[in-house]
């Protein structure tokens, strides 16, 4: 039995409330018998084989995250043992927004989506679930090198900028794996027509229309959409070593029943790895047509630094602020002074060169510094949004910021005093100075106006009606990137728990199939040794007549499941439970493999 007690985690206590509203308890006494199973299926099959093709960190990371092979493993457990190494792993609501998947990795967090795949989606399954990414995603962090460049991707990847296609596509994706992996209605008895199932049917058809329709729209690609596709190429479907010899490392190789192996064929072409990645597209409903190989995971870190030097945040200017203004999210932008104003951008004006000389978002806005909301600068005071000019003073070659107090007595800036001048973009200030504020280097970042009016050509952009007129002062804009710079400033906690992973009410088939899945998995826990024994395995007649039982209950009653009977199988060595298999490959040609798949692992141990 899996202990649950909660352990400590630093790093846990350290995640922000806009993160850890996306947590969901993992509830491990959820998991069914035939949830087990699953896992130890495909955890049997992956381990046998990855143990030849994966990257050396797999098999041993395995045992240093607190993973088996026969059990779901408990996130406590994990918590455990990735502390010594410096990690951390919460259960997580499924699916989450990238820029937060992204954020829990720079605080060096795993996140792991608690949920397990239906056994009819034992081979692949829309969404996250636990054998992705606790089997996929945790083992490799053991890899020092791999486990940083998680978290620098965490860092940088937190920053990119989303698009407003980007988290419609992220909303109906999330809304299909979650009506995906509800357990459908059951038919009535008796027959007839059953309308809750058709309608579970119908909002399913629905939702992948959706999918699809905004898959197939051709947009221009967000920083975080190609950022994303590094991340597809990398973390899930990466390939490690040479082109002639690579070795798997993505997460969605390692817990791939199929993939793994079809990875490694000559009809994927390898690729050797590069920033091009980023703007190579994948489909997540088909196995991939190429692959990239990287000479080692510190090349990986290489690449996503080049690309880091693409983005908004690196870059700012026209550019990074039109982003954010097209993302319709929150967002930051920060100026020379070091001033950051975070909220939902919406306007700019730019003079001949392109620069950015008046800036303005809606609603609530937030200024700080280095990450630090500036005190008395918070949404109260700016719950209407907030506006600037930037640049250079017309006529003065001193820049604002630069003005000691003796400079600003010069150009009569005087506390208490009116004051009117005009921007080299002709943008024009005339109000009452009230104070300034100034950054750690003696820069003035920040005035404060009072009975103010700005004006832009025949345009005014900001009247005495409109209150107090704070004026950032800066020349430019050297930073835009997505989020808020102090994320204590909002109240980001807005994200409702869905009930995937939830106890489902089971039918009485569901639960005496589930019952019969249960008494083989005691039967095998106290009677098969483990790891078995080549040569040793024999079953006491008394236990093996009682599973012959259980075997003959499954075939008349639920002539459709093949696992049980294979589980069966491995424990009897039954010819008859044997002959049944072939029987059931024969009758369910689409399963045969996975059946085959079993069978070969047992021919390993000398059962079959």
């Amino acid at each position: 039995m899996i202990e649950e007690r909660i352990e400590s985690n630093e790093l846990l206590d350290r995640l922000p409330p806009h993160l850890k509203q996306y947590i969901k308890p993992q509830n491990y006494g959820h998991y069914t018998a035939i949830d087990q199973a699953v896992w130890r299926y495909v955890m049997r099959k992956n381990v046998n084989y990855l143990s030849k093709v994966a990257h050396e960190s797999y098999v041993e990371g395995l045992q240093k995250t607190g993973i088996s092979i026969n059990e779901i493993p408990s996130m406590y457990g994990m918590n455990r043992i990735l502390k010594e190494i410096g990690w951390a792993a919460v259960a997580v609501d499924g699916f989450i927004p990238p820029n937060a998947f992204m954020e829990f990795q720079a605080y060096k967090v795993l996140v792991i989506a608690s949920d397990i795949r239906q056994l009819e989606n034992i081979e692949y399954t829309p969404a996250p679930d636990i054998i992705h990414e606790g089997a996929g995603h945790a083992p490799i962090i053991a890899s020092p090198d791999y486990a940083e460049y998680l978290r620098r991707f965490g860092e940088i990847g937190a920053k990119a900028i989303s698009s407003a296609h980007d988290m419609e596509l992220y909303e109906a994706v999330r809304t299909l794996s979650i009506l995906k992996e509800v357990p459908l209605p059951a038919s009535p008895k008796g027959g007839g027509v059953n309308f809750s199932l058709k309608n579970h049917l119908d909002k399913i058809e629905a939702a992948e229309t959706q999918v699809e329709e905004l898959q197939n729209k051709k947009v221009k690609p967000s920083e975080i959409a190609l950022i994303r596709n590094l991340h597809w190429w990398t973390v899930e479907y990466g390939l490690v070593g040479t082109v002639s010899n690579p070795k798997i490392y993505g997460a969605g190789l390692l817990s791939s029943i199929g993939e793994s192996e079809w990875c490694m064929k000559d009809e994927v072409k390898k690729i050797p790895y590069s920033i091009d990645a980023a703007y190579k597209d994948f489909d997540i409903t088909k196995p991939q047509p190429q692959l990239y190989v990287t000479p080692d995971f510190a090349y990986l870190q290489q690449v996503l630094e080049e690309f880091a030097n693409t983005m908004a945040v690196r870059k700012g200017g026209w550019r990074g602020l039109n982003k954010l203004i097209e993302s319709k999210q929150l967002g930051t932008i920060e100026i020379s002074t070091g001033l950051q104003i975070s909220g939902n951008f919406t306007r700019m004006i730019q003079n001949e060169d392109n620069e950015v000389v008046w800036f303005e978002t809606e609603g609530q806005t937030a200024l700080a510094y280095r990450e630090t909301e500036v005190i008395g600068h918070g949404v109260s005071r700016h719950k209407k949004g907030f506006r600037s000019p930037l640049g250079k003073l017309k006529g003065i070659n001193l820049a604002i910021e630069n003005m000691g107090p003796r400079d600003l007595a010069a150009y009569n800036f005087y506390d208490g005093k009116p004051i009117e001048f005009e921007f080299e973009s002709g943008i024009h200030v005339k109000g009452m100075n009230v104070t300034g504020m100034r950054n750690l280097k003696g820069e003035l970042m920040l005035i404060q106006f009072t009975d103010c009016t700005v004006t832009y050509k025949e345009e005014v952009l900001f009247t005495p009606e409109d209150g107090d007129f704070d004026m950032a002062v800066g020349k430019e804009i050297v930073s835009a990137f997505a989020g808020a710079a102090d994320f204590l400033s909002f109240d980001l906690v807005e994200h409702e728990l869905s009930t995937l992973g939830d106890v489902a009410e089971m039918t009485e088939e569901e639960k005496e199939l589930n019952f019969l899945y249960a008494e083989v998995r005691k039967t095998r826990a106290k009677h098969l040794p483990s790891p078995p024994q080549e040569g040793n395995f024999r079953t006491d007649p008394e236990i093996k007549n009682q599973l012959i039982v259980i075997f003959n209950t499954v075939s008349k009653k639920f002539p459709n499941d093949w696992l049980l009977p294979l589980e069966i199988f491995e424990l009897t060595a039954s010819e008859k439970v044997f002959d049944y298999l072939q029987q059931l490959k024969t009758r369910r040609p689409k399963i045969a493999h996975l059946i085959d798949g079993g069978l070969a692992l047992l021919d390993k141990q000398n059962i079959v």
